[in-house]
């Protein structure tokens, strides 16, 4: 993908005109939408920051009519689901780091053979601190040991304290995931169609239909479609600003 530097003069307010008529849109009037538009979208997810950038998340796109009746199902019939164009259901994977680490590796040394200047720091960082800190072991026993060594090292000096256990594998890779879920929200809605992030839905028959790998979280479902005209239902709510921002 083509990056730039370059922004607009307008760049900022076209942002918050994105960001502030995104809404999460409950009945969608069964406009298709434009394939372009989901794999552009896509695209931008995977653009997204992420930890180490080992792009802990997978985005499964379901298009056969079949799946997409099934997944209506698991997602309770709700109208969100039940009127929606496309389906985007969006894992976070805690096993594919070691292949991701491999892969930036590899990339990393083919922009050395081209020419391009790579600081030592970062293939040490992928072979070795990498490996330390993400690697749990068998049983979680490798972990285990790294929650000792950090709290030892913690007492002298500031330490990085997790991933050392599963949980702490689901919350980093969901963080990363989330990320990119926003990134590809917004960009559906810079393109003139709407989501909604869907949380209710039945994991389990989720996984089945989809042969979801075991290690993989769903942090959401993400419906995709032309708002209805009574599409979003609820007026923009928030609780007061100061109680979420704080000036330290």
């Amino acid at each position: 993908m083509e990056q730039s530097d370059t922004l607009p003069e307008n760049a900022a307010a076209i942002f918050e005109q994105i960001v502030t008529s995104r809404r999460s849109v409950r009945i969608f009037d069964g406009s298709p939408v434009p394939e372009s538009v989901i794999e552009k979208s896509l695209d931008m997810a995977l653009s997204a920051p992420n930890s180490s950038n080992l792009q802990p998340w997978e985005f499964h796109w379901v298009k056969t009519p079949e799946l997409k009746v099934e997944l209506v199902k698991a997602c309770l019939s709700q109208a969100a689901a039940a009127t929606a164009s496309e389906f985007i259901v969006c894992l976070a994977r805690t096993a594919t780091w070691e292949r991701a680490r491999v892969d930036v590796l590899n990339q990393l040394e083919k922009h050395e053979k081209a020419g391009v200047r790579i600081p030592r720091a970062a293939f040490e960082y992928y072979r070795k601190l990498v490996p330390l800190m993400y690697a749990q072991g068998p049983f979680g026993l490798r972990g285990l040991l790294k929650r000792i060594l950090f709290f030892w090292t913690g007492l002298s000096k500031p330490t990085p304290r997790e991933p050392v256990s599963r949980h702490d594998m689901e919350v980093w890779a969901t963080k990363s995931t989330a990320l990119a879920c926003e990134n590809f929200m917004l960009a559906i809605r810079a393109y003139g169609y709407d989501t909604c992030p869907m949380e209710g839905f039945d994991s389990v028959r989720v996984r089945r239909l989809l042969d979801i790998p075991s290690d993989a979280l769903i942090p959401m479902i993400i419906s995709v479609g032309k708002r209805g005209p009574k599409g979003v239902t609820l007026p923009v709510i928030r609780a007061d600003r100061s109680l979420f921002v704080k000036i330290r």
